[in-house]
């Protein structure tokens, strides 16, 4: 097949293993790859640095592929940093990963990929895709490797970004995308990974919020328990999130957790570990993969939050875009602003935002 009738496919490069590794497989399997670094979050930051795209550039280089830096700066501070700090001085604690993946390295690498004359978009992320037998829409699936998975913060996907999307990685584990690397000389091969917010490389949330927003600081207030009784003082609720134990800074016999925020108020409230089950969630801006609602009853397993392995439940979809999740046991550690996300077996139904109560 000769170049020009080889499909051309954009490949997001991080400069990580992973879309190194993502992009190989696409040459290895005869289309015409180009590789693109979207420059983010600036110098100290540890994904998408212009560090980062001098390993891509290295790793396009050996693939002998075009490569390109897309400067997304002041879009990404606009759009992924300033919203950061607007959620936690509401009291809320927001996961900018969703953000970020769904319309930077998605939706404007999309856009980006139709001046280059490609109708598709490669990423390294644990992943898979495929059509529904039954329908003949696009599933969002788990990947294989569980502990890699990474749908949770791909669940605004919809069909057209699906039809337009491959995650070549969603078949392999890290161990398997790592010798695979080696075995093909790329520089990333044995790159460590970074756990961490991408522009917060140091967890230090609360110091990002601040240097982000310093005229919208709540100042000092007051830590209280579910009576309303002033129990202690804090430096702001930005620095909390429900579920906290660490940092109270108060005299306790017992453990005390962060159990909800009234920014409104400027409070922290607090209380026992049973203070934090919850039964109901009330989710906002619900996306549904396939594109329309399941019927309300459906059953399905909800993460909410990365990490959570998931809790069964019984989803009661809305009209106004948000849905009811009806936990069969108390969930701890429901904090508004993350995101919940909705599984059928390995299959994503969609998702939203958690928000305290439904009148939020």
């Amino acid at each position: 097949m000769s170049g020009a009738e080889r499909e051309r496919v954009v490949v997001a490069m991080s400069g990580g293993v992973d879309s190194s590794l993502a992009a190989a497989l696409v040459v290895e399997g005869g289309a015409e790859a180009i590789g693109v670094t979207m420059h983010l979050a600036g110098a100290n930051s540890r994904c998408c640095s212009l560090a980062d795209a001098d390993d891509a550039r290295r790793v396009a280089e050996r693939l002998g592929i075009r490569f390109y830096v897309a400067n997304y700066r002041e879009r990404f501070r606009e759009e992924v940093m300033l919203p950061f700090a607007d959620s936690y001085l509401a009291g809320r604690t927001p996961i900018p990963c969703v953000t970020c993946n769904t319309r930077f390295k998605f939706d404007y690498l999309l856009e980006r990929a139709r001046v280059f004359g490609a109708a598709r978009v490669a990423s390294g992320h644990y992943a898979r895709v495929d059509v529904d037998p039954s329908t003949g829409l696009r599933r969002l699936r788990r990947a294989v490797d569980e502990a890699k998975d990474q749908t949770y913060f791909l669940f605004q996907l919809g069909q057209v970004q699906l039809r337009a999307l491959e995650f070549p990685l969603g078949a392999l584990t890290k161990a398997e995308v790592r010798d695979r690397a080696r075995s093909l000389g790329l520089v990333t091969a044995e790159k460590p990974e970074s756990q961490e917010i991408c522009f917060v490389p140091d967890g230090d949330y609360a110091g990002v919020v601040e240097s982000l927003r310093p005229d919208a600081l709540p100042g000092a207030g007051d830590v209280v328990d579910g009576q309303g009784r002033v129990l202690g003082r804090h430096e702001g609720v930005h620095r909390f999130t429900v579920g906290q134990r660490r940092g109270l800074g108060l005299a306790s016999t017992g453990r005390r957790y962060v159990t909800g925020l009234d920014a409104g108020r400027n409070r922290v409230i607090v209380g026992r570990a049973s203070d934090l089950a919850t039964e109901t969630a009330w989710v906002s801006d619900v996306t549904w993969v396939a594109g329309s609602p399941p019927p309300a009853g459906t059953r399905a397993r909800v993460r909410v939050r990365y990490r959570h392995e998931g809790a069964m439940a019984t989803l009661v979809p809305g009209c106004d875009g948000a849905t009811r999740v009806d936990f069969d046991e108390p969930v701890g550690s429901v904090a508004p602003g993350q995101a919940a996300v909705f599984d059928a077996g390995d299959v994503v139904l969609g998702g939203g935002w958690l928000r305290g109560e439904p009148s939020e």
